[in-house]
């Protein structure tokens, strides 16, 4: 596959990486703002299982102090290129920035499970409905 390719398809991957990461940290402000609002779409039992899931798999992947397998294949797919795995496109540095931090793992961990605890109080505080709509 020409390297051109391989770095469209690491920047998609990044793409789908921080949507990722939007719909774990925007579904709970959504959850609690349709609280207040009074937003019923927001009880959907579906959409609260599979967020929690996604942040359990988070939680998880820090606790075992594994790499998400997202960041593994975009980092493989631009040293594949030929890229470096920090440089690249105008999508990768931006989406870069806002997504990736120089911390110590535990930072993460503590963060992780932190904001997990607080997905997990939602379905306390904010009931999902007993039936999927």
């Amino acid at each position: 596959m020409p390297p051109s390719r391989l770095l469209l398809l690491a920047d998609a991957i990044l793409i789908l990486h921080v949507l990722f990461v939007a719909f774990v940290v925007l579904g709970l402000f959504a959850v609690y703002a349709g609280y207040f609002l009074n937003w019923q779409w927001m009880r959907n039992r579906f959409f609260r299982i599979v967020h929690l899931c996604a942040i359990s798999y988070v939680v998880v992947q820090a606790w075992l102090g594994v790499v998400c397998p997202l960041t593994t294949w975009e980092m493989a797919l631009r040293a594949k290129a030929g890229a470096g795995t920090y440089s690249g496109s105008f999508i990768q540095h931006w989406l870069h920035s806002l997504l990736y931090f120089t911390l110590p793992a535990w930072v993460f961990v503590v963060v992780y499970t932190l904001f997990g605890s607080l997905v997990l109080v939602s379905w306390l505080v904010v009931k999902p409905h007993k039936r999927v709509r």
